[in-house]
């Protein structure tokens, strides 16, 4: 009997008899509870499961829902993890990233909006408002409105099929952003390229004041105006109604992209300039009453019809409007019925508005007007 109790005593301790006996290399003073964080290493990685060493103590299982979709692990990384069974099927601890992960992830978001520094991110997907990036395994968005100038899909129209595209191209790029709205109940996270645009054009555009006049090339044109890129890349906005003193029907008119142009900075806002081209151009209504009179007949072009009447050029810097009501004698109900554009008629000036850059065209006969005011 005795020398079975002495053969029991040489029996050799299981590794983890030996981590529980010897608290001092124990990784836990007690085992892990149900609830509790623990950080482990990652041993294997499967197609739907990660098996976690938690200091030799004992193997953790994350699997199926309980996998952070964002997060990809790989063999040897540290990781976090919630226990949320102590013994499943296989003998192991089942773990979960989710609830670990997440909350250090946020943690680290709010400290990094703190600190207001760049922070490089991949460019995952598109939509139709913005793009998608993943920051400490979080999903942000990257509001079309905070790109930069440079990545900033400008499409004729807004469209927005056209603009998706234009983002498309932007996945898998590399951009530095700021974090601009943080929050963890609402799962709401929001970059800015321009944020981090804006703080390094700040000590450039302060050499510029409202008044100064700028060279640059034409970089888009849209609907509304055209974009001219200068000094540093940066950009300043001609809008549609400052590129030139005559009425356009759209920049694409008067200007095309890689035109050199000269323009004067009318207000500055922030990290936006504005700009205007017709400003550094004789503005020739200033002489247009030297040149027409009330009364005066004059060929003009039609350019242009609306249901309320005609635009005809007078010449290539003075337009003026012949009104539905003076375009005959007799009522009009279709103004597409009295002209066509390019059509070339004989108006007579019924009024001039040097301040206002109005100039009013008629083709009612005197004749009949005289007569209609006598009746």
């Amino acid at each position: 009997m005795s020398a079975i109790k002495e053969q029991e005593k040489e029996v050799p301790q299981t590794e983890i008899g030996k981590l529980l006996s010897d608290t001092a290399n124990a990784p836990f003073t007690t085992f892990p509870t149900v609830g509790e964080v623990i950080k482990g290493k990652v041993i294997a990685v499967g197609r739907n499961e990660v098996r976690i060493d938690l200091n030799g103590l004992a193997i953790g299982l994350i699997r199926g829902p309980e996998l952070d979709p964002n997060a990809h692990l790989t063999a040897g990384e540290e990781v976090e993890a919630t226990v949320i069974d102590l013994d499943n099927e296989f003998g192991e601890l089942e773990l979960s990233l989710k609830g670990a992960d997440k909350k250090k992830s946020w943690e680290k978001l709010r400290e990094l909006f703190t600190k207001n520094e760049p922070i490089p991110v991949k460019i995952l997907e598109a939509n139709k408002g913005g793009l998608l990036v993943r920051l400490e395994g979080i999903t942000g968005f990257l509001p079309v409105s905070q790109l930069s100038p440079e990545n900033y899909p400008r499409v004729s129209g807004g469209d927005k099929i056209q603009i998706l595209e234009k983002l498309k191209e932007l996945i898998g790029s590399q951009f530095d952003v700021k974090i601009i709205d943080v929050n963890e109940d609402a799962g709401k996270l929001i970059v800015s390229e321009k944020a981090v645009w804006e703080c390094k054009q700040e000590s450039v555009i302060s050499k510029y004041k409202v008044g100064g006049i700028v060279e640059g090339d034409v970089t888009a044109v849209t609907d509304f105006g055209a974009f001219i890129r200068f000094d540093q890349n940066l950009e300043g906005l001609v809008h549609i109604s400052e590129i030139a003193w005559q009425r356009i029907d759209h920049p694409r008119d008067v200007l095309k992209i890689g035109d050199h142009v000269r323009a004067e900075i009318i207000n500055i806002e922030g990290s936006k300039i504005f700009l205007s081209m017709k400003k550094l151009i004789e503005d020739p209504w200033k002489s247009v009453s030297e040149r027409f009179k009330v009364g005066q007949m004059i060929t003009g072009k039609v350019i242009k019809i609306n249901p309320f009447g005609l635009f005809v050029e007078l010449d290539p810097d003075i337009h003026g409007l012949a009104h539905i009501s003076e375009l005959s004698n007799k009522p009009v109900k279709d103004v597409n019925e009295v002209a066509r554009i390019g059509d070339e008629f004989e108006f007579r000036i019924v009024s001039i508005e040097p301040e206002n850059h109005r100039l009013g065209l008629s083709l009612r006969s005197q004749k009949d007007e005289k007569e209609e005011a006598k009746a």
